[in-house]
């Protein structure tokens, strides 16, 4: 099986203190850098902006993850992409029959498209537009605020998207993010997750590169 690939999520980040964060995940051995941009409307909180990951993109080296949580994403995908994603990800709740032309988007600034379907929605949505798909992100808990618990229903819709890729041939990760922890993490992988996105679990812990090596160790 193939080696997880683990993805901070800055909302559980301390924002006073973003440049030593980055810094701390570089240290902590992150692959990428999740970005969680909220705007208050498609979910009940709000983060942070085109600004913030031009400015986090000067600090670091890893991969921006941005997960656009958002009203009308397709207004900011170029801004987003000269900001330095490296992933744009949108949710299928939000583009609705406009996810395919949003995803294209996406794949004409340069930047690597993933779709995004939220719990209570079925996978079979995305099964247009998996050709546009350089990623897909299952959310594992209502996004919005982190520090949730993972719901376990998920894992079958992670074995569901396996199987949907396989059948259309793509060979394209499937990322999980919301309440994974080393006591959870290897049930997803085994379920077919290979991008982990962390945050409290990470972040809140006392030791970081301990707390990313545990959720390599459960998964080997």
């Amino acid at each position: 099986m193939s080696r997880i690939r683990i993805a901070p999520s800055l909302l559980s980040a301390d924002f006073a203190a973003m440049g030593e964060e980055l810094i701390s995940m570089e240290r902590a051995g992150a692959d990428l850098l999740h970005c969680d941009v909220m705007d208050g409307v498609f979910v009940p909180n709000i983060t942070f902006g085109i600004k913030m990951v031009a400015d986090i993109r000067k600090r670091t080296s890893l991969p921006l993850d941005c997960h656009l949580m958002i009203v009308e994403p397709w207004k900011y995908v170029e801004a987003f992409a000269k900001a330095g994603a490296a992933y744009i990800t949108v949710h299928y709740e939000a583009c609705g029959d406009r996810l395919g032309e949003v995803l294209q988007a996406i794949r004409g600034c340069g930047v690597k498209a993933g779709a995004v379907v939220n719990p209570d929605t079925p996978v079979s949505v995305l099964q247009n537009v998996l050709p546009l798909c350089d990623m897909v992100l299952l959310m594992s808990v209502f996004p919005g605020f982190g520090g949730q618990k993972y719901i376990g229903s998920v894992t079958a819709k992670i074995r569901e998207m396996k199987d949907m890729l396989r059948a259309a041939g793509r060979d394209i990760p499937i990322e999980i993010d919301g309440g994974i922890t080393p006591d959870n993490v290897a049930e997803v992988k085994a379920a077919g997750a290979e991008v982990i996105v962390a945050g409290s679990a990470v972040f809140g812990a006392a030791d970081r590169r301990a707390a990313v090596a545990a959720l390599r160790e459960r998964t080997k």
